[in-house]
């Protein structure tokens, strides 16, 4: 076996990535709020020896184009995360459950509580996936006139994680003693307000439940702007990003590991996960024929609808699909850095609107792999061995199909090339990613005193 391991984790959606998925016939167009459904795509990615699984939110509907395209969208109805990944924990043994939370939109001591408690829950297999929320629809669910501009939304962030950390370190861990004998259950002395009074937060404390089986939840962030990677190096132990090349991929990989030193941190304390959107076949040509299927159900109103995030300012439908779209240098202000790999993708592949939103409509940009197991094997190997990643985030295109593919004909040839474990390492999740588990901020002072 190689001395360095690949991670793997499953990105689920319900009825797969690929925008069209929903119309396909090994699909399940209600799967997202099918609990049967998520049941057995969390078994198939434990049965593959995925690191985690997980799922994308919001804590608003997704929208994106005009109401023709919007009628036509397979993913406006799901589960909110924290809940659905503690149902699995019970049916699982090892697997991880990274859920998405926003430090916009949340409440820092609630989410505190609901993570550590799916931590409790699944014996040590949380971790949170920490977002600032893009989304300009969300804040009027929330009481507010705007959305925040996102220099707040991430100054706001830092202090956020920095909070809930502190609120995770309430009890000591072994403040509990449950004597039964003497009749004293935990040690007062042990437990610890934390009293945060800062620019955006007041947060007295302590938590009402104790340390999690992880110290801290896994923190995951997903972002990949200036302000995104600079999070992830001050906060983040994984990050999930979006490249379509090895030199993109390798650029960002040594951008945001050199950041890590600020902060007092190494290089393997940040595990970097890009996507991968892999369509599986055991010949070339069943690959490309699984592709063409999922191609052929793509209404052109939701292939417009892909491309409005990163083109805010045009009239899609207006455009000639058979030309080039507009290209900017720089997308317009305000709009998340997945529109500049996208902008880029078209220029560099000379992609016609047609043919940018049928390669989007795949993964919203991620590497989208068609191929033979090893033809996918080859591209994850290079990236995982030439510095432009740590493991990846696989999005199936369809489910539960996709994901069946991958464990059975991608992992092998990955495990035969010592690049991927053949047993779970240990019971948590940080124990299979290789993550140490942090000490309370409590037990750092007692070593100084």
């Amino acid at each position: 076996m190689s001395k360095k391991q690949l991670r793997l984790g499953a990105f689920i959606m319900p009825t797969g990535h690929h925008i069209a998925a929903w119309r396909h016939p090994g699909s399940q167009a209600d799967s997202g709020i099918t609990i049967d459904h998520y049941i057995e795509v969390a078994k198939t990615a434990e049965r593959g020896l995925f690191d985690q699984v997980f799922v994308a939110d919001s804590p608003g509907i997704w929208h994106q184009g005009d109401d023709e395209s919007f009628s036509r969208q397979g993913r406006v109805s799901h589960f909110e995360p924290v809940t659905l990944w503690a149902a699995l924990s019970a049916v699982t043994q090892h697997i991880g459950f990274v859920a998405t939370a926003s430090t916009t939109y949340e409440d820092p001591f609630l989410l505190a509580r609901k993570f550590a408690s799916l931590d409790h829950i699944s014996k040590g297999r949380a971790a949170w996936n920490v977002v600032t929320t893009s989304a300009e629809a969300v804040y009027g669910n929330f009481g507010l006139d705007a959305h925040p501009d996102p220099a707040t939304r991430y100054e706001r962030a830092h202090e956020f994680v920095d909070v809930v950390k502190g609120l995770w370190d309430s009890f000591e861990d072994d403040a509990f003693s449950r004597n039964k004998e003497t009749g004293v259950y935990f040690d007062p002395q042990k437990l610890h307000k934390l009293n945060h009074v800062g620019k955006h937060l007041k947060v007295s404390g302590p938590l009402n439940i104790e340390r999690p089986p992880q110290g801290h939840p896994v923190i995951v962030q997903a972002g990949s702007s200036e302000d995104g990677k600079e999070l992830a190096a001050a906060t983040a132990e994984a990050i999930f990003t979006a490249w379509t090349s090895l030199a993109e991929a390798q650029a960002f990989y040594a951008d945001v590991k050199r950041r890590l030193p600020k902060y007092g941190r190494t290089p393997d304390q940040l595990l970097v996960l890009p996507g991968i959107s892999p369509v599986v076949g055991r010949t070339q040509e069943e690959a490309d024929a699984k592709w063409a299927a999922l191609q052929k159900l793509i209404h052109p109103s939701v292939g417009l609808g892909t491309l409005a995030p990163f083109w805010p300012l045009d009239e899609l439908q207006k455009w000639d699909l058979d030309a080039p779209p507009p290209y900017y240098p720089e997308p317009p202000k305000g709009i998340n850095s997945r529109a500049h790999v996208v902008i880029e993708l078209a220029r560099r592949e000379k992609y016609t609107i047609r043919q940018l939103y049928e390669y989007l409509a795949g993964a919203r940009g991620h590497l989208v792999v068609v191929g033979t197991p090893a033809k996918i094997a080859d591209t994850i190997q290079e990236w995982f061995e030439n510095g432009a990643a740590d493991g990846f985030n696989v999005m199936p295109p369809v489910l539960p199909e996709s994901l069946n593919d991958f464990v059975d004909l991608v992992i092998p040839e990955l495990q035969r090339r010592g690049l991927f474990r053949t047993a779970y390492e240990g019971t948590t999740l940080r124990e299979n990613l290789g993550l140490a588990r942090p000490e309370s901020r409590y037990a750092n002072v007692k070593k100084v005193a």
